[in-house]
């Protein structure tokens, strides 16, 4: 096999079923929402696995650490890349919608009060961080308790030392046998993404040309625009050109996963995989990533800025003055670093930016519009975000010299 063949020929094949699928969208319109199951079994398929997958990858990663001290590192390196790219990612929406307004000349009839229910901000962080029940610790809808579970559990297996070891080395096995169950997944891939793509273009397609046009018109070009020249940024800070190359030449799966399933956390295998042909060091992807894939959210900042700035463009405020700014960067951080974490967040997010600026309640199926419609390219720069940092984590932790280290 050529290696360019070699090197692409899998995400080339993405490509092609991606563009079948949008021209059987384009075709049949609505008619191919019966294509939905097959991209559900796709779907289906990965989130089974996500939840041991995550388990293992994280409390063997943990438990195999001598030094507990980088695990320190790791997380507070990963928290202050977090914050700092998604601080870069509102401010690049918030010059955006300054410069293109996404609500201008739009009329839009305001719909019905939305029952929007009282979240307890105590009861959220408790349902953030714990489960009541080991079973519900088994689900995607509780994945920071199980980031946390797993992370514990990995510490109680280091610190047990000898006695532990038998249990370290179950953890790496099924570590080990669970990317392969991916690699088992990923050969469906090709069709459920071309099966999604199909009924994605055919439902959402006319909404996109709807009322919300002008928002949309702004949202994807800015985020495939953050997409490509951030990221690469970001990919030159950790590893120079050769970072730029190794990034760019095996992000295509996660990135094209991630559009198609709209799921940060059905990307988590992919990405993984990229991370691991890049160069990453084990002991940082295999906490990066998930961790990432649940708290950091780059396309939800650039999303709940365009949301902010819709609303005051429907209710006529100018979207000017350093408080406004300063608060839009504020919910914006809030929503995709803090707040995505904790289950039900995109909601949460939209409810704060509601009563932070006194918005009415009629005012939130709007914005749960935008987010529904932004939803794919968001996903794709948030799962993506998740592998770029991994590398950055690297280079701060291992210099400016880790990718020669691990060789080219």
């Amino acid at each position: 096999m050529p290696p360019f063949l070699k090197s692409y020929g899998f995400s080339i094949l993405l490509i092609i079923s991606i563009l079948i699928g949008a021209s059987v969208g384009i075709i049949l319109k609505k008619d191919a929402a019966m294509f939905k199951p097959l991209g559900d079994i796709f779907l289906n398929l990965l989130f089974t696995a996500i939840v041991p997958l995550v388990f293992f990858s994280i409390s063997a990663t943990v438990a195999s650490m001598t030094n507990l001290k980088r695990l320190g590192k790791i997380l507070s390196v990963m928290i202050l890349i977090f914050v700092i790219t998604g601080i870069i990612a509102s401010m690049v929406m918030i010059a955006a919608v300054i410069f293109y307004p996404p609500a201008s000349g739009i009329n839009i009839p305001m719909p019905t009060a939305a029952d929007i229910q009282q979240l307890k901000a105590g009861d959220q962080i408790v349902r953030a961080f714990t489960v009541p029940d080991f079973p519900n610790i088994l689900s995607k809808n509780n994945m920071l308790a199980l980031i946390i579970f797993s992370v514990l559990v990995g510490l109680a297996t280091s610190a047990v030392g000898e006695k532990g070891k038998v249990f370290a080395g179950f953890l790496t096995s099924a570590n080990v046998v669970m990317m392969k169950l991916i690699s088992f997944i990923m050969y469906y891939a090709p069709i459920g993404l071309c099966a999604y793509f199909a009924y994605l273009v055919g439902v959402f397609g006319p909404e996109l040309l709807g009322s919300y046009a002008r928002a949309m018109a702004l949202y994807y070009p800015t985020a495939i625009i953050y997409f490509f020249l951030a990221f690469t940024f970001y990919a030159f800070l950790a590893g120079h050109s050769s970072g730029v190359r190794k990034f760019w030449s095996n992000i295509i799966p996660a990135s094209l996963t991630a559009l198609a399933t709209g799921s940060s956390m059905a990307t988590i295998p992919f990405n993984l995989q990229a991370a691991d042909k890049i160069g990453v060091p084990k002991d940082i992807s295999e906490v990066v990533i998930p961790i990432g894939a649940t708290i950091h959210m780059e396309g939800s900042c650039l999303a709940a800025v365009l949301k902010i700035a819709f609303l005051f463009g429907i209710f006529q405020m100018p979207f000017t003055g350093i408080d406004t700014i300063l608060t839009a960067l504020g919910i914006a951080l809030l929503t995709g670093v803090v707040v995505s974490g904790i289950p039900g967040g995109g909601t949460i997010g939209e409810l704060l930016i509601l009563s932070l600026y006194g918005f009415p309640p009629e005012a939130f199926p709007l914005i749960t519009m935008i987010g529904t419609l932004v939803d794919a390219p968001a996903t794709m720069v948030n799962a993506v975000g998740d592998n770029v940092s991994s590398m950055m984590v690297a280079r701060v932790l291992g210099g400016k010299e880790w990718m020669e280290k691990l060789g080219d």
